[in-house]
């Protein structure tokens, strides 16, 4: 690991210009790239005290051994020379998006005197015009196939058109009139050439214009009673708009434009692109990538038009960029478009309308594509056994921890103070294991309290199901046991020891006990004082066999109880991606339980406090009287004529409204007028809805 103030410049030697500067290791080898306004200024800031750096900055500069730089004239020749040198260096702690397929276009060759077309995949070629990229190459197929009986272009590879030259005959596609042949001299270079003029303007987006004509032809051959041509005519027509309703209109006027954008994570982020050509989505591709660097949304987008347009020049540029955030500063990326395009092009946020509604479904394309690439990288049983592995290493625990356990704490201004355990078994999530927490011991905002509570009532009862089992010697402490505390009970449903062990930790009817199973690591959401509060509540109850740590959302640092510096993962770790999520999920359960909680007690009416009536019986008096109001007016006779319904209950329930405080009535702003207006109807859900109603993820989640 290198000092970098061994190879810091002098004071001086920077100059204060724009410029593009390259971090080398001691091998000589280039492993970062950027590039700045003031040259200056920005490596002033890779030299300054490391513990002030982001930990994956501060891993860049003690792997780097030294820094050179070129200036430029401008920001956007700074910003070409950035991109060449990615592109030639392929630093390892450069943004660079990966993905695992490379996209197919349709490309037509008018380089080539018979242009043809055909299914194209990577680098591209000069002189071919491309459209794209598709999902599936079968898309593009079919999409020919339409068009291939109006636009006959060649679509045969080289081999067979000099065959079918050499021979005098024509393919089967010549014969069924979806090839003008020219390998047979059917139709001169010259004409075929417009014909694939014709097919590429339509592919373009321009079709507005051939369509009418077309219409018009076949509206000049019916008069002339040629109806064999106008028939072929209005079949061609047909194909072209089934062509074009495989793209839907999602923007009007025409517009061209790339939309871009990106969900991410404190270590990956994934970037969807809609290509919108003539008002049609075009196209679709994607990318991931790991986050090596400290890096804004801004950042990203900057890296993704780079990488998408680092090679395009003319029409391939749209006019229109939307992007979820801009780069800092912009100016000279939309310069640098607009000097590929050689015409201007806007690079802005969409605000309001189709665009911004369409923005929103490229976003969700962008999420579910994040969330598809971290279930496949959490489903590989060999990056998980790495994963396990690799956490025990780093926390210097005797095996990998087959069982974890993640705590979060959840509330709003110290409101609804909540709390969630996940539980995530050999890597994966163990849902029907999730327990919820109403923090009970005191009112207001405490994290570290709340954590200290929720550990101790969730091994307090641990304790209570051992003692019960009989694997204490006597209620005083836990002891060691044969069978307990090993990692066989705590797999995914692979449990191993005695039969007597196995039924020990099932009641009555068979089903697992709540907390019969302990954890081998105990997660917590949260830094150096709640790890500390809940080694604590483990210490207060005699528990030394179970490793804790935390998770600090900011800078993805691992604290243990009783260091004063985090443990830092690597960047690549897959134990650091299985933390980050265990607590993801830890948050995203406690957070959907507050909010449901909270939303309940808005909802909650004056039926809820009387003792004893459950949801049923709520039901058969709102839907018996139709309101609150008109119940709270009712007799007690009148409340006992609702099935179910008895004296005591009705007496009941008609004290309950008559000191309940009726909802305030409404006012007319306006003029101040009392209106009078019927309570709405409440129904069972206004009054006592489920806490899990609606959540179907939490629905095995129980409340303690």
């Amino acid at each position: 690991m290198a000092d970098p103030s061994s190879y810091r410049p002098r004071p001086g030697e920077i100059p204060d210009s724009p410029g593009v500067y390259r971090f080398r290791d001691e091998h000589r080898r280039v492993i970062y790239v950027g590039k700045a306004k003031s040259l200056r200024q920005r490596l002033a800031n890779y030299f300054q005290d490391l513990a002030n750096l982001h930990p994956r900055t501060r891993t860049m500069v003690t792997t780097a051994a030294s820094v050179e730089w070129t200036v430029v004239s401008t920001e956007v020749e700074a910003l070409q020379l950035e991109y060449s040198w990615i592109k030639e260096y392929d630093p390892r702690f450069n943004v660079k998006y990966r993905d695992d397929k490379s996209y197919p276009y349709l490309a037509v060759t008018m380089n080539e005197e018979f242009p043809r077309v055909q299914v194209m995949r990577g680098h591209k070629k000069k002189g071919v015009r491309y459209f794209g990229p598709y999902g599936h190459a079968w898309a593009i197929r079919d999409t020919v196939d339409l068009l291939l009986r109006v636009f006959p272009v060649r679509t045969c590879s080289a081999g067979v058109f000099k065959n079918a030259a050499r021979t005098g005959r024509p393919c089967l596609l010549g014969y069924i009139g979806k090839c003008s042949a020219p390998c047979v001299g059917r139709i001169s270079p010259e004409d075929h050439e417009e014909l694939a003029e014709e097919f590429c303007d339509f592919m373009a987006g321009r079709t507005g214009t051939y369509l009418r004509r077309l219409e018009k032809q076949m509206m000049e051959a019916a008069e002339e009673m040629e109806y064999e041509k106008a028939a072929r005519l209005r079949d061609d027509i047909e194909a072209l708009k089934k062509a074009m309703e495989k793209n839907a209109v999602v923007l009007a006027d025409a517009t061209d434009a790339d939309l871009i954008a990106v969900a991410e994570d404190e270590l990956e982020a994934a970037v969807q692109i809609f290509h919108v050509r003539g008002g049609r989505v075009r196209g679709q591709r994607g990318w991931v990538t790991d986050k090596v660097e400290e890096i804004t949304t801004g950042a990203l987008v900057e890296h993704a038009l780079q990488q998408l347009y680092g090679e395009e020049t003319g029409d391939s540029v749209p006019k229109e960029v939307l992007v979820p955030a801009l780069p800092e500063p912009a100016l000279p990326v939309q310069e640098w478009l607009t000097g590929r395009r050689g015409a201007n092009v806007s690079l802005r946020i969409p605000q309001r309308g189709d665009k911004k509604a369409l923005m929103e479904t490229v976003q969700r394309n962008a999420q579910q594509a994040l969330a598809l690439h971290k279930t496949k990288r959490a489903s590989d049983l060999t990056t998980r056994s790495r994963a396990l592995e690799e956490i025990a290493e780093a926390l210097d625990l005797d095996s990998a921890p087959l069982r974890i356990e993640c705590y979060d704490i959840s509330h709003l201004q110290g409101d609804d103070v909540v709390a969630s355990m996940v539980v995530f078994e050999d890597g994966l999530q163990r849902k029907s294991e999730y327990r919820r927490f109403q923090i009970k011991g005191f009112a207001g905002q405490d994290d570290v309290r709340s954590m200290h509570e929720v550990i101790t009532r969730r091994f307090k009862r641990y304790l209570a199901e051992k003692e019960k089992t009989g694997e204490w010697a006597d209620g005083s402490g836990a002891e060691d046991s044969p069978t307990d505390g090993d990692s066989a009970l705590t797999g995914a449903e692979v449990l191993t020891g005695t039969d007597a062990l196995i039924s020990s930790l099932k009641d009555d009817e068979g089903r697992p006990k709540k907390f019969a199973y302990p954890p081998q690591l105990v997660v917590v959401d949260g830094g150096q004082p709640q790890v500390a509060a809940a080694r604590r509540a483990l210490d207060e109850l005699g528990i030394d066999d179970i490793a804790v740590c935390g998770l600090a959302k900011r800078l993805e640092e691992v604290w243990l109880p009783g260091d004063d510096h985090p443990v830092v993962l690597p960047r690549t770790s897959e134990g650091l991606y299985l933390l980050q999520r265990v607590r993801d999920e830890a948050h995203r359960f406690a957070i959907t339980y507050q909010r449901t909680k909270r939303a309940k007690r808005f909802r909650a009416g004056p039926l809820d406090d009387v003792p004893g009536l459950g949801e049923t019986r709520k039901q058969a008096l709102i839907k018996h009287f139709g309101s609150v109001k008109k119940l709270r007016s009712a007799t007690i006779e009148q409340i006992q004529e609702v099935p179910g319904i008895g004296r005591k209950t009705a007496e009941t329930i008609a004290a309950a409204l008559a000191t309940a405080v009726p909802a305030a009535p409404a006012v007319n702003t306006a003029t101040g007028e009392i209106i009078e207006e019927e309570e709405p109807e409440t129904t069972a859900g206004s009054s006592g809805e489920p806490v899990t109603a609606g959540l179907p993820d939490e629905r095995r989640g129980q409340e303690t």
